[in-house]
């Protein structure tokens, strides 16, 4: 979809603003495209004129792809699952962006942050201790200016800052494009927008692609030597279709400094293995694991009741403390002492889910029993957001779990839409598209959030919930109160797993 929006010109602002490092001082958004060309500034003042007369951009001698010499300074970056990638780095053309990169990567400060956009056909992004593209700061505090230079340019595996409408406002924040291929016919497109290339920066994006429309606009400062295809793949990794942010997160493990030591150089993804569909799935390691959602509790075994006002049935839920120990301990120590009885379900979202155990009832409150809070920041692939699995809310990662939590309602995904999804680069196993085609659910949320309960009994409750009427925030119009929750053994009495299983 990307690919067809870029060539025909319809939203190059929307796609620039997955570029944008919106901090809280900058309070950017984006919408304002900024990223002319080198020799055009006024491309963003006039996005509709025709060009009236040809312009001449400057032909120099495009850097990217020139070699580094031996025992020049390099990065090391290693993405977890993934593989390890190498920057070359061009001081000569952008020394304050080289030293704000190396200087950062030697204090360890991107260290286990992550790539918190992810547009395929375009670029990947990380860089930001947030992990949501609000926060970073350089080396001297703040922004800072990395300027641009026209012997940089945004081909695939250039490396550049993301700012917050201006080369002014670099941070930490960077991205690695991947881009696609440029026709004539294409860059005649961009003309008439007002964006001109050189000859020589023409010729590189036909042959080995990129993001042209970005050039002039973002501190270009580095460039792939090795492991393009460890970034290509990633690109292809599930994501939110609003924030662009993957629902599995892409770790930085680790990003180093280091000396070229003149070993082969790789530029372009044609020099790589053709990329298989599959390969996401190896890089990342995943099983097709049995799925445990729907594991008969064992009579005697320790389950949760929830009773809600206005419904006689009780919902009840088994608990996986052998997948989630932590999980399972804090939801039952919480419901003993009560902590859960009078609290209402705060958001309501019709086939995606009903939220609730927030004291201050508006999803803003609630805590855990842990001094220091959940600190695994683990999920378990042997559960998943089935309808009627339960998880904790969070605020960006599932160390930040409280007393929040959701039940799953979704929906069922046909068998071919799943196997679509992963011919897309999605990574769905066969154990989990079976159970997404027969009980529903909401598979996009896998691997962010901590599930550690399903309804076996009471779904169709949960169902009727989620008709509820809602206002403002998805919050129901009239309260959905949870009366009680209680902790009991399990009897041996039916299960019903699926919603069909009620009448």
């Amino acid at each position: 979809m990307l690919r067809k929006i870029i060539s025909g010109l319809f939203c190059l602002a929307v796609a620039a603003s997955a570029l944008t490092s919106c901090g809280k001082e900058a309070g950017g958004t984006g919408t304002e495209n900024t990223a002319g060309t080198t020799a055009v500034t006024t491309a963003a003042t006039d996005m509709t004129a025709a060009t009236t007369q040809p312009v001449t951009v400057e032909n120099v001698d495009i850097a990217n792809f020139t070699a580094p010499q031996k025992g020049d300074t390099i990065v090391e970056m290693k993405i977890k699952d993934y593989g390890t990638v190498k920057f070359r780095l061009f001081p000569e053309y952008a020394d304050k962006g080289v030293e704000n990169f190396v200087e950062l990567a030697k204090k360890g400060y991107y260290d286990g942050l992550k790539f918190h956009r992810v547009i395929k056909d375009f670029m990947i992004q990380g860089g930001d201790p947030n992990g949501t593209g609000t926060g970073g700061e350089s080396i001297w505090g703040g922004r800072f200016d990395g300027g641009t230079d026209p012997h940089l340019i945004h081909v695939a595996g250039a490396l550049a800052y993301a700012n917050s409408g201006s080369t002014a406002t670099d941070g930490s924040q960077f991205y690695v494009v991947t881009g696609e291929k440029y026709t004539d016919e294409m860059f005649a497109s961009l003309a008439e927008k007002k964006y001109f290339f050189s000859d020589n920066a023409k010729k590189l994006y036909k042959e080995v692609g990129g993001a042209p429309w970005l050039d002039g606009g973002y501190t270009v400062f580095g460039q792939v030597i090795d492991g393009l295809d460890v970034i290509f793949k990633v690109q292809n990794v599930s994501v939110d279709a609003q924030s662009a942010m993957p629902y599995k997160d892409v770790i930085m493990e680790s990003v180093t400094v280091g000396e070229y030591d003149g070993s082969d150089i790789r530029w372009y993804i044609e020099d790589y293995d053709a990329f298989d569909p599959d390969e996401i799935k190896k890089a990342t390691g995943r099983e097709n694991l049995t799925i445990a959602n729907f594991t008969a509790p064992k009579e005697g075994e320790k389950i949760v009741s929830l009773k809600v006002k206005g419904y006689d049935k009780e919902v009840k839920i088994k608990l996986f403390p052998e997948y989630s120990e932590k999980g399972v301990e804090n939801f039952v120590t919480l419901a003993e002492r009560g902590y859960y009885d009078g609290l209402t379900f705060h958001r309501v979202i019709k086939d995606f889910m009903i939220q609730g155990g927030d004291p201050n009832g508006d999803g803003t409150g609630g805590e855990c029993i842990y001094e220091k809070g959940f600190d695994d920041n683990y999920t378990d692939p042997h559960l998943i957001h089935a309808a009627g699995a339960v998880a904790y809310a969070n605020s960006g990662s599932t160390a930040s779990n409280g007393s929040q939590f959701y039940i799953v309602t979704g929906t069922v995904y046909p068998m071919e839409q799943l196997q679509g999804y992963n011919s897309e680069g999605y990574d769905f196993t066969d154990n989990e598209m079976e159970v997404y085609s027969t009980n529903g659910g909401a598979p996009w949320l896998d691997g962010s959030y901590t599930v550690f309960g399903q309804v076996f009994d009471g779904l169709d409750v949960v169902f009727k919930i989620q008709e509820t009427e809602t206002g403002n925030n998805d919050k129901p119009v009239d309260d959905v109160i949870i009366e009680k929750v209680t902790v009991t053994d399990y009897d041996g009495s039916d299960v019903h797993w699926n919603i069909k299983d009620y009448n």
